[in-house]
């Protein structure tokens, strides 16, 4: 059965070519430099990702990096998403090197294996100098059909509303900053939100209306909001996914993250599904997590004789 909020299909890109991004350096304050040849590092790290999604139940749909110049190929996510009803969009990527990322391979074995409607193609628009990297620039309450976005270079405010409006999702746009005062490049490294609960570092949103705000849209829908501090957010633990499990949900999230929650933390949200720390060291140096690796797919499969 397919869950609104958590998926139990996933696309992810095995990394070949791993390695800090010098052109997305300014505006990714998680980024840190790579030392040395990682590549091999990052793999390992990625292929016991998979396995561990895989043994929990969830389908992994992997794909090898084709290119040596796509160092930020593992983090699917930013390129497409995918959207209950068989619908897909394809995003502008704000750095150049980012847009090699876009695979027509991973859109027709969505095709192939989902019902799919429609592909809602606007990585065009960055000839125009517009950029929506997905869902991570957006986190998508798909119970609630709203739309969280940090301010930054990586979501166009008008890019967002057209989006908003094709597929149904309210726009909630809120200034968020780290404790030196540069912006968030990613909404998803700020917060992440499930079936039943939802992890969010309020206190790094500058504006105390707005902060009330994603608080009270939040529990609307009855979820458990848990207040992660700057220094959670900066060890990852705002970035995680729900995803449906053969034994019910689990929550991906790295081990860094985990270690960072408090016990009374970990007991809430070991209220609603089951943590599943990963451990992801090598790849988090490029700025992203468990959820940047992880492209959710919110599609209906299709029956076995129409694969045949």
């Amino acid at each position: 059965m397919m869950q609104l909020q958590a998926p139990q299909s996933v696309v992810m890109i095995r990394p070949h070519h791993f390695r800090s991004n010098p052109e997305t350096q300014a505006d990714n304050a998680f980024q840190r430099a790579s030392i040395g040849d990682v590549a091999g590092a990052a793999r390992a790290e990625f292929d016991g990702v998979v396995a561990a999604l895989r043994d929990h139940g969830v389908t992994v749909h992997d794909f090898d990096d084709t290119g040596a110049e796509t160092p930020d190929s593992v983090f699917p996510n930013n390129w497409f998403s995918t959207h209950a009803g068989g619908h897909v969009a394809v995003y502008p990527m704000y750095a150049a090197n980012r847009r090699r990322e876009r695979r027509w391979d991973v859109i027709d074995l969505l095709k192939t294996r989902y019902r799919v409607q429609d592909v809602i193609d606007y990585s065009g628009l960055e000839q125009d100098g517009l950029a929506l990297e997905g869902t991570g620039a957006m986190v998508l309450d798909h119970i609630g059909r709203v739309a969280y976005v940090a301010r930054s270079h990586r979501a166009d405010p008008v890019l967002l509303e057209r989006f908003c409006t094709h597929f149904n999702f309210e726009p909630i746009v809120f200034d968020a900053a780290d404790a030196e005062g540069r912006p968030v490049y990613h909404t998803n490294v700020l917060m992440a939100v499930g079936t039943g609960i939802a992890l969010v570092g309020l206190e790094m949103i500058s504006d105390p209306a707005r902060r009330a705000m994603v608080q009270e849209r939040l529990e609307e829908t009855g979820r458990d909001v848990i207040v992660l501090s700057a220094h959670q957010i900066n060890e990852f633990a705002g970035n995680a996914i729900e995803l449906s499990g053969r034994q019910g949900p689990v929550l991906a999230i790295s081990a860094r993250a985990m270690a960072a929650l408090t016990p009374e933390q970990i007991k809430r949200i070991e209220a609603q599904v089951r943590i599943l720390p990963l451990s992801i060291p090598t790849i988090e140096t490029a700025g992203g997590s468990v959820r940047c690796m992880i492209a959710g797919l919110h599609l209906a499969r299709r029956n076995e004789r129409d694969l045949t």
